[in-house]
């Protein structure tokens, strides 16, 4: 009698994912999670800049009847960047997850977002041109509605490009989660956005600035027209350089990571945490035009000088309050007899 011994097979009919797999995945979303917290707080000072900004805006209006040119053109930035930083609450508001809306509406968003952002980019390169060259005042390039009609144009078709390039197969009606500049999305994009939102603007920006060096040397005059802008001009353009290279080249990166295997938990965190940054430039640009902008700054200090008179007031009605006035009676206790 003989017995033949089968082969024990162990099979794994689980689906779950490796403990270390989830372990990661824990761990990179608490790193967005406190990323997010902080990014909450930067938002929150650049929504109070914006505020104060909003109030030297209709301040300098109605005591000047109207902005220099510069000024307007500051506004106008300023609120792309306020635009920018609304739109970025989407993202806020729901890591460390993703938003879940149709492909249409996640296209939309991300269409909003190069628009605002290369809107933002392309008034820098006109305010550097303004203050290397100077443009007479019955020039076309004075006029600020037609400037900035101009930048929102070339933007808007910058957009539609991007749009192209990322939505390749759009179903408009598939419910998936919203990633504004998604690695899937490919070299193409990753590199289009490289040359329209950092190469291209900064290089033109870069040329003007060494225009306005060589003008200084050859005529004795004041860099960048002796503008007061050009302290803002040159803080709100190295924070933007900063923040948008390191966005672009870092989705370079993700996107060609994405080709040959899809990202770790840890590289996903990272790529959230570059779009942080990316919206934290626009946070730090709207201070930086409050702290740096004579007129906003000047507001500022009013309002803060205002909320000081109030908090005294209120303290010396509440002092005076328990001081009684002291009453003084007199009495006649003398008798008289008629």
């Amino acid at each position: 009698m003989s017995t033949t011994m089968q082969p024990f097979n162990l099979t794994l009919t689980s689906n779950s994912p490796p403990p270390s797999f989830t372990y990661d995945t824990i761990a990179a979303n608490d790193l967005i999670s406190r990323a997010n917290y902080v990014y909450g707080f930067c938002a929150l000072l650049g929504l109070a800049s914006a505020c104060f900004l909003l109030f030297g805006f209709v301040q300098s209006y109605r005591a000047c009847r109207g902005l220099v040119w510069l000024d307007t053109l500051l506004w106008a930035f300023s609120g792309f960047q306020l635009l920018l930083l609304l739109l970025s609450l989407s993202s806020v508001a729901h890591r460390p997850n993703y938003l879940e809306t149709t492909e249409l509406g996640c296209a939309a968003l991300a269409f909003m977002v190069n628009l605002a952002s290369l809107c933002g980019l392309f008034l820098l390169v006109l305010m550097g041109y303004t203050l290397t060259y100077d443009p007479p005042t019955h020039t076309l390039m004075k006029r600020p509605g037609v400037c900035v009609g101009l930048v929102v144009l070339i933007s808007f078709l910058c957009c539609l490009v991007l749009a192209r390039l990322r939505n390749s197969t759009l179903i408009t009606d598939r419910t998936n989660k919203c990633i504004i500049d998604p690695t899937k999305a490919g070299s193409y994009y990753a590199i289009a956005k490289l040359c329209l939102g950092v190469l291209i603007p900064f290089i033109i920006l870069l040329g003007l600035l060494i225009g306005s060096c060589i003008r200084q040397w050859k005529s004795r005059s004041r860099f960048l027209s002796g503008s007061e802008n050009g302290p803002v001009f040159l803080a709100v353009a190295a924070v933007l350089f900063v923040c948008q290279l390191f966005h672009c080249t870092a989705l370079v990166r993700g996107a060609r990571m994405n080709q040959t295997a899809e990202l770790s938990p840890y590289e996903k965190a990272f790529m959230d945490l570059v779009e942080f940054v990316m919206f934290s430039g626009s946070c730090v640009c709207l201070v930086l035009v409050l702290l740096l902008h004579r007129p906003s700054r000047e507001s500022l200090l009013e309002v803060m000088r205002r909320i000081g008179s109030c908090c005294r007031g209120l303290g010396g009605r509440q002092t005076h309050r328990h001081i009684m006035a002291p009453q003084i009676e007199i009495a006649d206790t003398q008798s008289y007899d008629f």
